[in-house]
């Protein structure tokens, strides 16, 4: 059948898609038409994201060749073979509309094995579906969006892919979903797809290569990628293994792996191998964990350290905040959920709850220092949210390093403990408690140091009066901090 509707060994019957081919199918098979009686062909330029499938032409139209054979009936496919049909249409073989058709004309006949992978042309069929699906998930992987500038009309994100199968047009709705109202585009050697925020458009190739593609940001990802690559772990086999070699012509990081698998081997590995003895777990011993571990050089910034396992867990260190040298500095436990996506003190729940008390106490929030005793949130999972978990004892020491670099840095008179944790990180290990010292000031190390409860307490009291009884001891605290300026070092507490 060619696009006049003719059949005949010379002329090759014509299709471009899945759908051109199913119809082109049900025509010939109606006709009683065996498969070596028919000659598949592709169009040239035609493949399967070609557009809207041709209607097929009328019967009466068709000179058809004498049927062979007996003729197969017009049952239905079940849904499990015609899936597995279109999904093999999608693998790139020079027969594979032929291929289907002989699988088509011997369900057709009764031959149900053909369905089987026990059965040459069903384990080819199998074979077919498996590629083609792995196909899909390499192209879900490997893709890489390069922002582009802001233009109108043009997409904001754009990739270039190049699939050893025709399944363009499956990826392109896996990413409609997953990309909502963003623009971009996607471009393959054969064809190109365009989502604008609401229809996707299908074209032929815009591109040749991904040459084409330039994003400014891309520096940022490479730089990110090389801080978390491990030499001592690398292992070039098991990479090549994971990610077949096509695709890396086209990683934005593919350019950079040869070079570090090669400073790996010439000596990176060894290095990479001392930095990390000091996360190794081994035997106990019986001396203390400070004289156990070797002499390290301190971090220099809280994005750097590694003084207990709570880095791990949390998105960001949260450091303190406020005035450069505040006469007050406020103290609280560690940060929350909030604190540690936004990466600032105080901006969740406790904190809008702290500023009613500064408000309250008549005292400016601006001219405060506020910071934490544990500078990373400690959690744990409960549903969908991180519910806040109280630090240990060995995190508040590990952290206490950063407490002393703020106290130095500020310098304030008087530090205000918000909690027991508060309390524990500003005056060492001890047998006071917070409940001892509320409304007492404490001389500790030249400051004055005045205890509170923490926001989150008070958040937390189901009982109102009680609720109301320590907002007003914070308030209370909070003035007498402020009073404390006032009085000279030298006087006693009281």
């Amino acid at each position: 059948m060619n696009p006049t509707g003719a059949v005949s060994s010379s002329q090759p019957l014509q299709v471009a898609s899945f759908a051109e081919w199913r119809a082109a199918a049900r025509e010939l098979l109606r006709e009683g038409i065996p498969p070596e009686a028919v000659t598949w062909g592709t169009p040239e330029g035609g493949d399967l994201f070609s557009g809207a499938p041709a209607a097929p032409p009328p019967h009466a139209a068709i000179p058809l060749p004498p049927a062979h054979g007996p003729r197969p009936p017009t049952a239905l496919l079940p849904r499990s073979m015609l899936e597995m049909l279109q999904k093999a249409a999608c693998f790139r073989a020079p027969d594979r509309w032929a291929f289907l058709y002989r699988v088509l004309w011997r369900w057709q006949l009764g031959e149900h094995d053909v369905q089987s992978a026990a059965d040459p042309d069903g384990s080819r069929l199998h074979g077919m579906v498996k590629a083609v699906r792995r196909e899909e998930h390499d192209m879900h992987a490997y893709i890489r969006f390069r922002e582009r500038p802001l233009e109108a009309g043009a997409p904001r994100f754009v990739a270039w892919f190049e699939p050893a199968h025709d399944v363009l047009p499956q990826v392109a709705q896996h990413f409609v979903a997953r990309m909502g109202k963003v623009s971009w585009m996607i471009a393959t050697p054969e064809a190109s797809v365009l989502w604008d925020g609401a229809t996707l458009h299908n074209t032929g190739p815009l591109m040749s290569s991904a040459a084409d593609l330039d994003d400014a940001g891309e520096a940022l990802w490479l730089t990110y990628y090389r801080s978390i690559f491990n030499p001592a772990r690398v292992n070039a086999q098991l990479m090549q293994s994971h990610i077949p070699s096509r695709f890396w012509k086209n990683l934005p990081e593919g350019a950079i792996v040869p070079s570090m698998v090669s400073q790996a081997e010439l000596g990176a590995r060894k290095i990479g191998q001392v930095q990390s003895l000091g996360r190794k777990s081994g035997a106990t011993i019986p001396i203390t964990a400070e004289k156990a571990q070797p002499d390290r050089e301190q971090p220099s910034s809280l994005d750097e350290c590694r003084r207990c396992e709570l880095w791990q867990y949390a998105t960001q260190a949260v450091p303190g905040e406020g005035a450069k040298h505040a006469p007050i500095m406020v103290v609280g436990e560690q940060p929350g959920d909030q604190e540690d996506l936004a990466g600032q003190p105080f901006v969740g729940p406790a904190g809008k709850l702290l500023d009613r008390v500064f408000a309250q106490a008549e005292v400016d929030r601006k001219a405060i220092y506020l910071t934490n005793a544990v500078k990373h949130f400690k959690w744990e999972p409960k549903g969908k949210r991180r519910i806040h978990k109280t630090p240990a004892q060995r995190e508040v020491e590990a952290c206490h390093y950063w407490l002393e670099k703020e106290l130095a840095a500020v310098k304030p008179k008087v530090i205000v403990a918000m909690g027991s944790t508060a309390l524990k990180s500003v005056l060492g290990k001890g047998s006071v408690t917070l409940k001892d010292t509320l409304g007492k000031p404490i001389r500790h190390d030249g400051y004055w140091v005045v205890t509170i409860y923490h926001p989150s307490y008070v958040l937390r009291v189901p009982d109102e009066a009680a609720k109301q009884e320590a907002f007003s001891v914070m308030v209370k605290g909070l003035r007498l901090a402020h009073e404390l300026l006032e009085r000279p070092d030298t006087a006693e507490p009281g």
